[in-house]
């Protein structure tokens, strides 16, 4: 997910220079402006001068520290200077107890290293958007862990014209005034997270907490606390209670990504949620009615991992009740072009460039693209000729498609330069386009794969 427009400032704060420069080169092309520090005490001056509107701040500041208290203390400073101040904890440190106490703290949110670009990018929108939210009412009578965005005109939009589009809109339309639960299944990049904000925000439920939880990120240990909460003392670490993300839904609708990751013990306490509107957290007898609408999404096929005996027959029924499918782009036709044009407005306005246009033989290249990144991979490749381009006129030769969806015979070559590059796009694509895991695949540092990228232009 990319934001959707430039906007806002952040200030990222972390003694980690290599965490620094990958920030910095990945905030600075979707925000209005980025500063860095290492030394925490000049938080207060930048606070002053920049103005932040967010602040993503490392818990330790010394090597070897591990216990946060550093950050939780410059936390402390932050809100005591300005109370509606919205900070994000980073950290190499993950656990439960860290995330509770950063949260009751008064941290908006908890990220952590290595980061999902998409992902963090998604965090750091909302984050602004809850910080414009603050400065524009009185939040200090509203303090809340999660933020539901107000309902605007800039609604979520799933563009196209293709019939299979046409039919997708229809359905979202019919779906979303209902508590159904719904299935989205598409391939990576096709706007699974597009039809779960737009079956939300035209449902009945638009004013309550939309969460969205990505299985995939959540450590196997942490699921069932993630995801139902837990106790004080039920696990070793769980030194106070901690309401899950299904509970903080109440009301409102929960978005499960990449829910084929669920671990068999977390899908027997899922099915039984949505069987009887019921949870329970670890470490409790006590049960709780919740009413949330369930929506998943996944790449994966549930079919198949039901038949090895990987994911619940009971659970996949009650999660499609209704299924979503949402075409490939290499499927879709002209709607490529018109995604293309939409994608040039928006970044065309980021940039400040006017009056962008795409030429016909443009056009004609996009159409002939199989597009295996999809949408996700069609805006990458706009906004690069965008940057690129040498007038408003965006010609064929301003396009140009990652190696990753080039032929695979190719004449065999020595070239050292050539070699690195196609062994950077292989790990990019094993990894799913996952920078940190590529750059562990290459054995190379996350810094060291940002300058090759740099130095390549991949």
């Amino acid at each position: 997910m990319l934001m959707s427009e430039n906007k806002g400032k952040v200030l990222v704060v972390d003694d980690n220079e290599d965490v620094l420069l990958s920030l910095n080169m990945l905030l600075r092309r979707h925000v209005e402006g980025v500063r860095i520090l290492t030394d925490p005490k000049d938080i207060g001056r930048l606070m002053d001068t920049f103005d932040p509107d967010v602040i993503l701040l490392d818990m330790n500041f010394h090597r070897n520290a591990s216990s946060g208290e550093e950050g939780y203390q410059w936390l402390d400073f932050i809100l005591k200077k300005n109370p509606k101040a919205v900070v994000l904890f980073i950290t190499a440190y993950v656990d439960t107890e860290k995330a509770v106490k950063a949260i009751k703290a008064g941290a908006v949110d908890f990220i952590p290293k290595p980061w999902d670009n998409a992902k963090l990018l998604g965090i750091v929108e909302s984050a602004i958007d809850l910080s414009r939210s603050r400065r524009n009412s009185s939040f200090e009578n509203e303090k809340r862990e999660i933020y539901t965005p107000p309902k605007t005109e800039d609604a979520p939009v799933l563009i196209g014209e293709s019939p299979q589009m046409q039919l997708l809109n229809k359905q979202i339309a019919k779906i979303a005034a209902t508590d159904a639960n719904v299935l989205i299944t598409g391939e990576n990049g096709s706007g699974k997270d597009v039809v779960a904000h737009l079956l939300h925000y035209h449902s009945h439920r638009n004013n309550k907490p939309f969460i969205s939880i990505d299985l995939g990120t959540i450590p196997e240990h942490l699921f069932e606390s993630e995801l139902f909460g837990h106790e004080k003392g039920a696990f070793t670490d769980a030194k106070g209670a901690k309401a899950g993300r299904l509970e903080s839904a109440a009301g409102g609708t929960a978005f499960l990504d990449e829910i084929g990751n669920l671990l068999p013990g977390a899908q027997q306490k899922l099915l039984t949620m949505i069987e009887k509107r019921e949870i329970s957290r670890l470490g409790s007898t006590k049960v709780n009615k919740v009413d949330v609408r369930i929506l998943s999404a996944t790449n994966a096929d549930l079919v198949s991992m039901v038949a090895e005996g990987n994911f619940r027959q009971d659970l996949l029924y009650r999660l499609n009740t209704i299924e979503l499918h949402i075409p490939p782009l290499r499927e879709r036709g002209e709607d490529v072009v018109l995604l293309a044009e939409y994608f040039s407005r928006q970044l065309a306005h980021r940039y400040k460039i006017d009056d962008v246009k795409i030429s016909a033989s443009a056009r004609r290249k996009l159409l002939n693209h199989s597009w295996p990144g999809n949408v996700r991979e069609l805006q990458h490749v706009v906004e690069r000729a965008i940057v690129m381009a040498s007038g408003n006129v965006l010609e064929a030769e301003d396009f140009e498609f990652s190696r990753m969806a080039e032929p695979a015979s190719k004449p065999e070559t020595l070239n050292l330069e050539a070699l690195e590059q196609d062994a950077i796009m292989k790990a990019i694509s094993r990894s799913n386009g996952n920078l940190s895991q590529a750059a562990s695949l290459l054995g190379i540092t996350r810094f060291t794969l940002y300058r090759k990228i740099e130095k390549y232009g991949l």
